[in-house]
Order: C-alpha cells, then structure tokens, then sequence
C-alpha cells in the first residue's frame, strides 16, 4: 500500500504530511514498467481494448491520499484495476467471483463517470472527451461500488486513450450484438444446466402444467403460441381461464388476455393483464372484456375483484426518480461527504421516498392476498403493459402464500414464471445498451428484491435462501453474460436465435442462465445462499391421516342485484349492464368505493391484526408489518462498502454465526440420539449449517464484519474509530457550532 501525504503507520488520521512525490518513489520514467495484462485473468471470448500504468487507485481517505498503483485496462467485460498486490488479495478472498474481482467493474455496471478538471468534479459526457482528459476518473457502479483513479503518473497518450476507451465503452449506446455474453458463450464450454436442474424454467408446456397441478388450479394450458402465431406480447406458454378460446387469444395482440398467475386451495386464482388503450365508443373492446371478466369469474363461484396498478402505485418513472435520489447516500467519494451527509441522513432518506413505494407495494399485494385468502374471490391485477407492477405484486402475493416459493429453487421458478416468462423487458429498464432515451429505465425488479428483503428481515426462518443470496442476486442483474436478464421478452429472445438472425451460431447463451451459480462462485460461496435459519416443514407420519380441511363456504347462488361501485378512472369504468347482473364485480381499492366504507389502513390492519392473533406458522400465510420502523433500508446491500459504517466483531452477522454454531452442536446431539434409538424434535433437522462453517479454515486471520461476506477484517488492517477525527473540517463550514447554538437555545 502507497501512502501519498502521510506518513503511513496504523493511525486513522496521521497527522504528519509527506511531500514526497510517485515520481520519487520508483517512479522514474527511465525506468522500464512490465505491462500487467498478464496479471488479468481474462475469460473467454474477452479482448482487452486499452491500458494505461501508473494509475493510482485512490481509497476513500481523502485527506492521506492513500492509494495503489498499477494497471487500468478497458475490456470488453470490464474496467479492470490490475496490480501484484490485489491479484494476490483476490487469490484468498474468502467470498470470490469467479467473473469479476474487487478492482473489475463489469461495463453494464456502470452507472455514471465523474472526471476531476483542476480540483472540480463533473458528470463526463460524450462533448467532454474529445478536447481534454481529467487528472482522476471517478467511476460510480450500479452495485454502489465507487472507484477513483488518479491519471497524473501516466504519460499523456495512454491516460488519454483510456479515458476515452472507458467513456466510449462505458456510456456510449451499443447494439445487443456487442453484449459480451454473446463473446462469452460463444467461447465457453459451460452447458448451463448443472444448477438450474431443479428450477422450473417455465419454457415448454410441461412446466406451466406441473405448477398448475401443483396448486390444483382449474385453466387451460396454452401452447398455439409456441411459435408466436397468437402474439409476439405473450409468452411462448401460458395458462388462461378454461372458458377462453383460441379466437378470443388472437384479439388484441395478447392484450386484456387474463394470464394465469396461482391458483388458491379454495379454488379462486390470481390473474394479471395488460389493459386495452382506451378507445371511444369502441363496443368491441368492452364486448371482448366483457368475455374475458366472465371467464375468470367462472373460474370460482363467479365472482372476480379486478385492479388497476396504474392509477394505486407509482409510475415506473416515479420509481427511477426516487431511487436515483436514494442511491445518491450511499455513493460516498470520501469520508468527509460520509460524515456531512450523516447529520442529515434521516430526513434525506424520508424526503426520496424510495421506502415509502416498497410500503406501498407490499400493501398493495397484502390486499390481494386478502381478496384470496380471506375474501375467497379472483384477482385480476392489470397495467398498461402487464409487465411491471403487476409482476411485482402478483409475486409478492405467492411468496406471502406459498411456502414454495420460498425455497432456493422456488424462488428462482417464481422469477422465471412472472419475470422472464412474464415478459419483464430487463434490456430496457436495466438499460444493458446504454441508450441515451433513458425514458424506460427503471429499477422495477430491483424495487421487487427489495420488498423481499423485508419480507426476509421480518420472518428469517420461513425463507431457505439468505440474505447473501438476493444481494448477490441483485448485483447478477448488471452481469452481461447469462441470457436472464438481457432480453425484453420471450419473442425477443426467440428473434435473436431464430435460423435467419446473425446471431443463431451463438446459441450457446440461450442455455446459459444466471440459476447457474457455478459459473460465478465455487461451492464454499454458494452455501452462503443457503439461510441456516430455515425452518424446514417436518415430514408427516403417513400412518397418520390428514385431516379433514374445511373450506371457506360462501354462497353459490347469484346475488339478485349488481354491486354498485362509482365509475373509476381505468379500464374497467364503462362495465356493460349485462355484465354487471351476470357477476359479482369489485374493485380491490379501498379509497375507490363509497364514502362510507372503512378506509384501507384500517381494513388491512384488520385483517392484519386477524392473522397477528394467530400462532406464526412460517410454512403458511406471511404478512409483512408495514409500521414505520418495520420499513428499513437493506443495510448489507447498501452499506456493504462504507467502511465507516461497518461493525468489525459484531452485527447480525456475529450473532448469526453463534446461531450456526449452536445448531451444529444441537444436530451433532441428534446425530448421536439417532444411533441410541432417539429422537430430537427440532425445526430445523437435516439443514446442516455450512454458512460460517465453509470458512472455519480462515477464522484465525479473518474477523467477521456486519458487512459480511463482501468485507472483511484481516489481521493487519487497522481499526478506524467510530466519530470523525478530522473534525475541524466540518467545524470550519459551520455545521456543528450551528446545531450546537440550535440545541443550546432549544433548552433554555
């Protein structure tokens, strides 16, 4: 490590400044420099396009000026910071990507690149790169990671080049075709199908059937869109209501088609839809609808409540907007913005608003839930493309229901089935080609882990994957190499790898998904994404009987008269008459009916309150709390790279690895009361807790972090203390004698 303007030592904040230049270091020109190319693992199919040495790559310590030097290169996969000391930090890292290091930055991760022109930052464009080259890059990547590169050490052409090389690939538009995964499989023997065995991929007939039967719902199984003759907007598969025909499909374009999400054990379902534009006096639209609201009715008891997640939640540009204000607290350049951000961090978080969409959207899916669970009616959710909002609550309603999909591989099938197959466009919203029409990027499936992760931090022990494993997940999405998340839909996919399409020789992608997790870790770090929490459902006796489960009865006879709603904005504020004495129509939205009705506070808290009385049963229904400190920030995900935040010896994670320690001990008395004929009731029984076990072996140089597994502590790292040390420079803008002058007079 290279201490610039300090005098290095174990201190936090030396207060001792060298002036000392790199050029005094070893740094002579004269003196020849080996390229570090050879010290860059390149994968297959990668090609490095520029490189530059003496680059100094800065630590968040602004005022030593810490850094290493080394090697900046530009590939087709990535920004890569190449040196002898990190190569060897990354050999024994305990948690490793097997694609990306620590100092790589795949280029679809990269957000946003700050040049620094004479001590000033700015945002770099594409008008900014021809004249002039800035003396640091700052790079500011999509998994909150933030990297500083200092260009003053390296001769003038190669810091110009690669200043240019990374803008150019980092933020210039590129069509799909240059998506390294295209290079990459074309390279790669990988058959990707060693860890998806068991995930449901939801791409032939036989997979919508099985999780039908599964659920014991009552559809249609649809394949005359095998080859999208039906539609290019709709699945390769699907399941619809069985009173749909074939004819009523081709309508439309696969638009107010009611899709099939899960089927209740009562018999009612969960449908979503795209909604029709609105046209008017346009008689065959509501005929067709008509049609279509009869046959999800007719699936049970004739009775169906529909909802229109575009006027009850955000816009997905709402959603861009305020996560790109919530981002913004976690991209530190340095410790000083940390700790003058952290006066404020409260009430800047409240004013984005990003935690107030995650409350709405798992209060919108527990209103579904209600209308199944209690209500025992249909669902059908609809948006204007079906693809968004309704993927978001149709899932989180089945992992609130299914135990299923709480496990590693039913999760897994779940974002296959409402996701991938669902027809999310994960090219846009995630913005893998960096086109300049940033209109449709939005992180919609982000915001959907996100109200997973609250599920998760709520009711540990009912999930079998970790928290691990959705941070992982969520950082896949910028990984340009598996097919999951680098398509808009079915019909898209199947386009690029039609026989005709320059890109069918590179078929090996269409094989390759990120359910895969031996392509990116080894199996020490794939037990990481296993939760040694989970409660694992005892096996019954089969001498035993099951018993009798009484269903919900409701009356089976039409009503004599319509339920009356005042008409809605939406698609459905128009319903024939017909229509209205044939069903039992509602709408989901509290606030949308009469004056008079309970509000949805508090007929949500009533059913929640309803459920809370019960004994938890982490095998059945699962309602988030949805109070205010109930709603918090994912911390590992988002504080994993702030030192300064981070708890060395302790957190959740310390606590976590007692627990696993403790189960170990409780299994091993099993193991032993099974060979004297006994038995050990426990919830948790063949769950074997290889979580902090898989790194037993480096225990003895490594301290757990609460940021764990993405940070730890070797022996020889320095402590750094809890409050700021160089307190002067935030006493000098005036901050701290202003609140302190504020409380001072709040107390007389």
């Amino acid at each position: 490590m290279m201490n610039l303007g300090s005098g290095g030592g174990k201190c936090a904040k030396p207060s001792f400044v060298s002036y000392v230049t790199a050029e005094e270091i070893n740094l002579e020109k004269d003196t020849p420099t080996p390229r570090k190319e050879k010290h860059l693992d390149l994968l297959p199919g990668e090609v490095v396009f520029c490189s530059a040495d003496k680059v100094l790559k800065h630590t968040e310590d602004d005022l030593s000026q810490r850094g290493i030097l080394g090697t900046l290169l530009c590939t087709n996969f990535r920004v890569s910071f190449a040196n002898d000391k990190a190569s060897l930090e990354e050999t024994v890292q305990l948690f490793r990507n097997k694609l990306y290091g620590e100092n790589d930055i795949p280029l679809s991760c990269v957000d946003n690149i700050y040049g620094v022109y004479e001590d000033k930052k700015k945002l770099i464009t594409g008008s900014l790169v021809k004249n002039r080259y800035p003396s640091k890059i700052i790079i500011h990547s999509k998994d909150l990671r933030v990297f500083q590169f200092v260009l003053t050490f390296c001769k003038e052409e190669d810091a110009k080049r690669i200043f240019q090389g990374i803008v150019h690939h980092c933020l210039e538009p590129k069509s799909l075709k240059n998506i390294f995964a295209f290079s990459y499989c074309g390279k790669t023997h990988l058959s990707g199908k060693q860890g998806q065995l068991r995930t449901m991929m939801f791409d032939s007939a036989d997979d919508w059937a099985e999780d039908m039967k599964r659920t014991k719902g009552s559809c249609q199984v649809v394949t005359a869109n095998a080859n999208f003759d039906l539609s290019s907007c709709l699945p390769q598969f699907f399941i619809v209501p069985a009173n749909v025909s074939e004819v009523d499909m081709s309508h439309f374009q696969g638009r107010g088609l009611p899709i099939w999400c899960w089927s209740h054990h009562s018999g009612c379902a969960l449908f979503k839809t795209a909604s029709l534009p609105l046209l008017q006096e346009d008689h065959e639209q509501h005929s067709y609808m008509d049609k279509m609201l009869t046959a999800v009715a007719h699936n049970y008891l004739f009775s169906v409540k529909t909802e229109d997640l575009s006027d009850t939640l955000p816009t997905v540009q709402d959603i861009q907007l305020s996560y790109n204000k919530f981002k913004q607290f976690f991209l530190i350049d340095n410790t000083t913005d940390f700790w003058v951000s952290d006066m404020k961090w409260f009430s800047l978080l409240e004013n984005c608003g990003w935690l107030d969409i995650i409350r709405h959207c798992l209060q919108k899916a527990m209103e579904v839930v209600e209308c199944l669970e209690k209500e025992n009616t249909n669902v059908l959710i609809l948006e204007e493309g079906g693809s968004d909002l309704c993927c978001i609550i149709s899932s989180l309603a089945q992992l609130m229901l299914d135990p299923f999909y709480r496990t590693l591989t039913g999760f897994q099938s779940l974002i296959q089935k409402e996701w991938v197959a669902g027809g999310h466009r994960f090219l846009d919203r995630c913005n893998q080609l960096h086109l300049k029409d940033k209109e449709n990027v939005s992180p919609v499936f982000l915001l959907f882990l996100e109200c997973v992760w609250q599920l998760f931090q709520q009711y540990g022990p009912a999930f079998q994957f970790s928290e691990t494993y959705l941070t992982v997940l969520s950082d896949s999405i910028h990984v340009p190499v598996f097919y999951t998340f680098l398509f808009n839909s079915d019909y898209h996919r199947a386009s690029i790898f039609r026989v005709d399409s320059p890109l069918s020789q590179r078929h090996p992608l269409n094989s390759l998904t990120v359910w895969d997790w031996s392509v990116q870790f080894n199996c020490k770090s794939q037990d990481l994404f296993i939760n040694p929490l989970y409660a694992e459902k005892p096996k019954q006796d089969k001498s035993v009987r099951k018993s009798h489960r009484s269903k919900h009865q409701r009356q089976l006879s039409l009503p004599n008269s319509a339920f009356k709603t005042p008409l809605k904005k939406g698609f459905f504020k128009d319903e024939t008459d017909s229509l209205k004495k044939m069903l039992r129509v509602k709408r989901i939205s509290r606030w949308m009916l009469s004056p008079d009705s309970p509000q949805p506070s508090s007929m949500s808290r009533e059913f929640y309150d309803a459920w809370q009385r019960k004994p938890l049963d982490y095998h059945g229904l699962l309602l988030p709390c949805l109070d205010g400190p109930s709603v918090c920030v994912w911390i590992q995900r988002y504080l994993r790279w702030i030192h300064e935040v981070q708890i060395f010896g302790g957190g959740s994670v310390t606590i976590l690895s007692k627990v696993s320690d403790l189960l170990d001990e409780v299994q091993e008395l099993q193991r032993k009361l099974d060979r004297h004929g006994c038995s050990l009731v426990t919830n948790h029984q063949g769950t074997r807790s290889k979580t902090f076990k898989a790194q037993s072996d480096a225990r003895s140089s490594v301290h757990l972090s609460s940021s764990f597994p993405f940070t730890t502590l070797k022996n020889n790292w320095p402590y750094k203390p809890a409050i700021p040390t160089s307190l002067h420079r935030l006493m000098a803008s005036g901050n701290l004698e202003n609140q302190e002058n504020d409380d001072q007079d709040s107390i007389v």
